[in-house]
């Protein structure tokens, strides 16, 4: 045993200098966690924008030509009753998302988060077909419901990815996977109804004299649709595997199913010569490298009981920012294809104080498609490698904010290119409205889901509180386009095109910014458990 030492005592303690904290490496996309689960959910998340973006450039013409242009007293319709029109034709698709976002995230709570996602999936297979072989405004009209109903489970898809990557510094780039989807899925949806809409007309040497092309000129961009999410079907059942808690562990037919065929491929592969040993070898390091989807922390006994509610003014307040964002952004994605499509009017009055004025550019469906697709990939190239940078240095709030400022400035200016003189200036100055809208929503949609993902107190909440957002945003993209379409209308009918873009769609942007200035940026829900839980230790 060491003896006490008064002088060794006394003697200055030089404390060992510690050795320096090694830096975290940077968060990259190849280091996020379940990569592969991310990706299956990811190909699930083209339902929603693919069913409902690609009927946007032939919106126009396929109104009219489901009522052969003309109207119940026999008159030919008018550029204000085929804008009215569009406007519920987009608006059923949010209105049933918006009737069924709260039963999808209740079911998925109850049966597990999969069969909510694989069953919609399905029934949005079949809404894509039977809206292209429509002929009539109220069969469309039936078909937009049923995939409004098919994609009303947004909510469980970021629930989903809430629960699979539980990290704040992968937070960024995880919950930026979907909106890319969404983005992707979007310039995806405009490019096929572009250039597949018509095809006889428009890609007659491919498609020329194919009757039943010339019968339903609108089936070929759904049908593809329809091929696109039946790959994303099959990754789902047979790839997605369960993150509710109550059901991590359970056995899943799919899974067993997909196994089983991969089983037989590499047998046949083989040639038969390889043990049914070796094969159960490389299945489990390849389809089972993929770890379950477990949520990190204690299981739900040893977790503090201090109560959570969502009736806070923080989450009021987040979620009406949350919803302001698709209420003008979805009248945009619906109004601006009518006004590109709106013939041009060569008699536009360019004096006086410049509001009474009327038309559209007058592009054909096809150009259509190609301008918006064309934009959005930079809104694509944004959020894969700009976002993140931004996030990081200013943090999701202030990106959310400076998105919400540049909205206002795009509605205003858009009416006024018509006024511009020769087809290039135009189509220059609608290209730099289009710039600020594309790069506005690229920042705000991915900033928007974070951030009402962060004011949940505790991730028990995380599903109610993304059902109640999505039920919210459906009912804001269902209002959004209906009311537009109807501003719009009205405003055609007194020769103020500009009325709708000016009124309705900058208001409702200057009232996001408003409620932007007052939110708050919060930490994620299992951090905020984390945290209770070290406090309860203390």
């Amino acid at each position: 045993m060491a003896r006490y030492s008064p002088v060794a005592d006394s003697a200055p303690q030089t404390k060992a200098p510690e050795p320096p904290a090694q830096k975290e490496p940077p968060v990259t996309w190849s280091s996020l966690p379940h990569k592969s689960q991310l990706l299956i959910l990811a190909a699930c998340r083209l339902s929603e924008p693919l069913s409902n973006t690609c009927l946007l450039p032939y919106l126009y013409y396929l109104i009219r030509s489901l009522d052969d242009g003309t109207s119940k007293d026999g008159q030919k319709s008018s550029n204000s009753s085929i804008s009215r029109r569009a406007g519920l034709l987009v608006a059923a698709f949010a209105l049933a998302q918006f009737a069924t976002s709260m039963l999808w995230a209740r079911l998925a709570d109850r049966y597990g988060r999969k069969s909510v996602i694989v069953y919609p999936l399905l029934a949005s297979i079949v809404a894509n077909l039977g809206f292209g072989f429509g002929t009539t405004i109220p069969r469309v009209m039936f078909w937009r419901l049923i995939a409004g109903v098919a994609n009303g489970n947004i909510g469980v898809m970021r629930t989903m990815t809430a629960e699979i990557v539980t990290e704040r510094k992968y937070q960024s780039r995880a919950f930026l996977l979907l909106p890319l989807v969404f983005n992707t899925g979007n310039i995806v949806g405009l490019a096929l109804g572009g250039l597949l809409a018509t095809p006889t007309k428009s890609l007659p040497w491919i498609f020329g004299g194919i009757k039943w092309m010339e019968k339903y000129p609108f089936a070929l961009p759904t049908m593809v649709n329809a091929m696109v999410l039946s790959f994303a079907l099959m990754l789902a059942v047979g790839g997605l595997k369960e993150t509710l808690p109550s059901k991590i562990g359970q056995r899943d037919l799919g899974i067993d199913v997909a196994r089983r065929i991969v089983r037989l491929v590499l047998r046949l592969r083989a040639h038969g010569y390889q043990s049914i040993g070796s094969d159960e070898e490389e299945l489990r390091t390849g389809l089972s490298s993929i770890p379950p989807s477990r949520q990190s922390g204690p299981p739900p006994s040893s977790m503090p009981s201090q109560p959570a509610t969502l009736k806070t003014k923080a989450i009021a307040i987040t979620l009406a920012g949350f919803t302001l964002l698709p209420f003008h952004n979805a009248a945009f994605m619906q109004l601006f294809p009518i006004f590109m499509s709106t013939p041009f009017n060569n008699n536009i009055n360019h004096e006086g104080h410049g509001l009474f004025f009327t038309g559209g550019l007058g592009y054909g469906s096809s150009t259509v498609g190609l301008y918006l697709s064309a934009f959005g990939c930079s809104g694509i190239f944004l959020q894969m490698f700009i976002y993140p940078t931004l996030q990081a240095k200013f943090g999701t709030l202030k990106i959310f904010q400076f998105a919400f400022v540049m909205f206002p400035l795009s509605y205003v200016l858009t009416p006024y290119v018509l006024l511009i003189e020769g087809s290039t200036a135009r189509g220059t100055a609608i290209a730099f409205v289009l710039s600020l809208q594309v790069i506005a929503r690229t920042l705000a949609i991915p900033s928007s889901v974070i951030l009402l993902t962060n004011a949940a107190p505790s991730p028990k909440l995380l599903g109610t509180l993304h059902g109640v957002g999505n039920m919210l945003s459906s009912l804001a993209r269902a209002a959004g386009p209906a009311l537009g379409g109807w501003v719009s209308a009205k405003g055609m009918e007194i020769g103020m095109v500009g009325c709708v873009w000016w009124t309705y769609l900058t208001g409702i942007a200057v009232l996001g910014v408003m409620v932007s200035w007052k939110m708050e940026e919060g930490k994620s829900p299992h951090e905020k458990e984390r945290s209770l839980r070290r406090k309860d230790d203390d």
